[in-house]
C-alpha cells in the first residue's frame, strides 16, 4: 500500500475511532449531567492538570521520538518501555505525596483520596505507550479503534451506574480508570511486540536528544492549558469550575474529533518525507485547507446553537455553562492552526524551536491572564480568545522558515472557509436570538439547514477546500 493510501486509510480509521469514542463520550457526558452536580466536575477539573503533568512526565516525549525515527530497533522499543515504567512510578509517587498539599491549596479535603486513586492511570498508561507508538508508526489506527471503543463502552456504563447510585466524583474517576486499563489490555492483546531485556543507554540518549524538549514543551503546554481551570477553581467556587470544565470538555469532544484524527495520522506519515520541503509544504497546505474547512463551521455553528442545545439536552443546573462554551468555541478556531504548525516542527526534528515557542506563548498567556482574571470568568474566556490569536503569529513564523509556508499563505488558504463560516454562523446566532421556538425545531432548522447551506455555497463558490475534502473522501472510497 502506498504512503498516500496508508495515510487516507489511517485518517478514516482514526476519524472513525474518534467519532465513535467521542460520540459515546458526548452521550455519556449528557447522561451523567442528570445525576452529577457541577461540583463533581469541579473536583475533576482541579485534579486534571496534575494528572496530565504526571502523564507527560511518564511519557517524556518518548512516544513522539519513536514515531519519528526512520528506523526503530528492538533496543529502542524496550529502552523506551522500561523508561516509561520508571518515570511512571516516579510520577505516581510524586502525585501520591503531593495529594494532601493539592487538596489544601483548593481547600477540598476529598481531593486527597481522589488524586491517589486517579493517579494510578499514569502507571497503567506507561504499559501502553510503546504499543501506541508502534501502531502509529504502522498507521494502524484500526487496532486502536478495536481496543478503545469497547473500553469506552464498558467505562461509560460503569460511570453512569455509579453516578445513578450517588457516587459523585468517584463515578468520573471510575470511568477514566476503567477506560485506560481496558484499552491498554486490549492493545497488548492486539500487538505482537513484547519487551525484551534489551536496554541501551546509547538508545536512551538518542531518544532523549529529541524527546526531552518535547517533554518540557508538553509540560508547559499542559500546565498552561489547565491554568485557566486552576485560576477559576482557586478564585471562584467548585461549582463555577465545574461549569467551565464541563463546557471545555464538550468543546474538546468536538474539536479533537477532527483535528486529532488528522494530526495523529499526518505526523507519522509526513515524518517519512521530512527532508523533502516541497512535498511537505504541499501536504501541509492540504491539511490546513481540509481541517479548517471542517472545523470552522463546526465550532461556529456549535457556538450559535449552544443555548437551544443546552435547553434540549441538559437539566437547568448546567445552562449557566452555555456562554462559557460559546466563547471556548471561538478560542478553539485557531487551535488546528497551532497544532498543524507545531507538527511541522516535530516532523523536521526541531524540538528546540518547539520548546522555545512554548516559552514565548506562555509568557503571552500569563500577561493576558493577569489582566483578564479581574473581569471574572467571562473576562478570562475573552482573554483566551485574544491569547490564541496572538500566539498564532510565533507558531506560523517557523513554518515559513522551515518549509517556506508563511502565515500570509496560510491565511489565504483558510480565509475563504473562515469567512463563509463566520457569515453563516453569525446569521444563525442572530436568528436563534430572535426566535422563541422549541429547541428541537431550532436545532433542526438552523443546524441542519445551516450545514447544508454551507456545503451548497462552498460548492457554488468553488472553494478549494471543498474540492480537496471531496477528493480526500473519494480516495478513501477507492481504497
Amino acid at each position: 500500500m502506498s504512503l498516500r493510501a496508508k495515510a487516507v486509510a489511517g485518517i478514516f480509521w482514526n476519524f472513525t475511532d474518534q467519532l465513535l469514542r467521542r460520540g459515546l463520550g458526548v452521550i455519556t457526558t449528557l447522561i451523567l449531567a442528570f445525576f452529577l452536580a457541577p461540583d463533581a466536575y469541579g473536583l475533576l477539573a482541579m485534579m486534571a492538570v496534575f494528572i496530565a503533568i504526571a502523564t507527560n512526565l511518564m511519557d517524556s516525549g518518548l512516544r513522539q521520538a519513536l514515531i519519528r525515527l526512520s528506523k526503530v530497533t528492538e533496543k529502542d522499543l524496550s529502552t523506551a518501555f522500561y523508561t516509561n515504567l520508571l518515570l511512571g512510578t516516579i510520577a505516581y509517587l510524586l502525585l501520591f505525596l503531593s495529594a494532601t498539599h493539592i487538596a489544601a491549596f483548593y481547600d477540598e479535603p476529598e481531593l486527597t483520596q481522589l488524586i491517589r486513586v486517579l493517579g494510578l492511570v499514569v502507571l497503567v498508561n506507561a504499559f501502553g505507550s510503546v504499543q501506541i507508538a508502534l501502531f502509529h508508526r504502522q498507521m494502524n489506527f484500526k487496532a486502536q479503534l478495536i481496543a478503545g471503543f469497547p473500553a469506552a463502552i464498558v467505562s461509560s456504563f460503569a460511570a453512569i451506574g455509579l453516578a445513578y447510585f450517588g457516587a459523585g466524583a468517584w463515578a468520573l474517576i471510575a470511568q477514566i480508570f476503567i477506560s485506560t486499563a481496558l484499552t491498554v489490555l486490549l492493545l497488548w492483546r492486539l500487538s505482537d511486540w513484547r519487551p525484551t531485556r534489551a536496554f541501551s543507554i546509547s538508545s536512551l540518549q538518542n531518544l532523549f536528544s529529541f524527546s526531552y524538549k518535547i517533554f518540557l514543551s508538553g509540560a508547559l503546554d499542559t500546565a498552561f492549558k489547565n491554568l485557566y481551570v486552576i485560576v477559576i477553581a482557586k478564585l471562584f467556587t467548585a461549582n463555577i469550575a465545574g461549569l467551565y470544565f464541563f463546557a471545555e470538555k464538550l468543546r474538546e469532544l468536538v474539536l479533537s474529533q477532527i483535528v486529532g484524527a488528522i494530526q495523529n495520522v499526518t505526523y507519522p506519515a509526513l515524518a517519512i518525507s521530512q527532508n523533502d520541503n516541497v512535498k511537505l509544504k504541499k501536504n501541509y497546505r492540504q491539511i490546513i485547507i481540509v481541517t479548517t474547512f471542517l472545523i470552522f463551521p463546526t465550532l461556529l455553528f456549535l457556538a450559535a446553537l449552544t443555548e437551544p442545545l443546552f435547553r434540549l439536552l441538559l437539566p437547568q443546573k448546567w445552562w449557566a455553562a452555555a456562554p462559557y462554551l460559546q466563547l471556548l468555541c471561538l478560542s478553539g478556531l485557531v487551535y488546528p492552526l497551532h497544532s498543524i504548525n507545531l507538527n511541522i516542527l516535530k516532523v523536521k526534528g526541531r524540538s528546540d524551536l518547539f520548546l522555545y515557542l512554548e516559552l514565548v506563548k506562555k509568557l503571552i498567556t500569563i500577561a493576558i491572564l493577569l489582566i483578564s482574571y479581574r473581569y471574572g470568568v467571562i473576562g478570562i474566556l475573552i482573554g483566551q480568545i485574544i491569547s490564541s490569536v496572538i500566539c498564532y503569529i510565533p507558531n506560523s513564523y517557523y513554518s515559513s522558515k522551515l518549509i517556506n509556508y508563511s502565515a500570509s499563505e496560510q491565511v489565504k488558504d483558510f480565509l475563504p472557509a473562515l469567512s463563509l463560516s463566520l457569515l453563516l454562523g453569525g446569521l444563525t446566532y442572530t436568528a436563534v436570538r430572535h426566535t422563541d421556538w422549541h429547541p428541537m425545531v431550532t436545532l433542526a432548522l438552523f443546524g441542519l439547514g445551516g450545514a447544508l447551506l454551507y456545503l451548497i455555497l462552498a460548492h457554488a463558490l468553488r472553494l478549494q477546500a471543498y474540492s480537496s475534502t471531496l477528493k480526500l473522501l473519494r480516495s478513501k472510497i477507492r481504497t
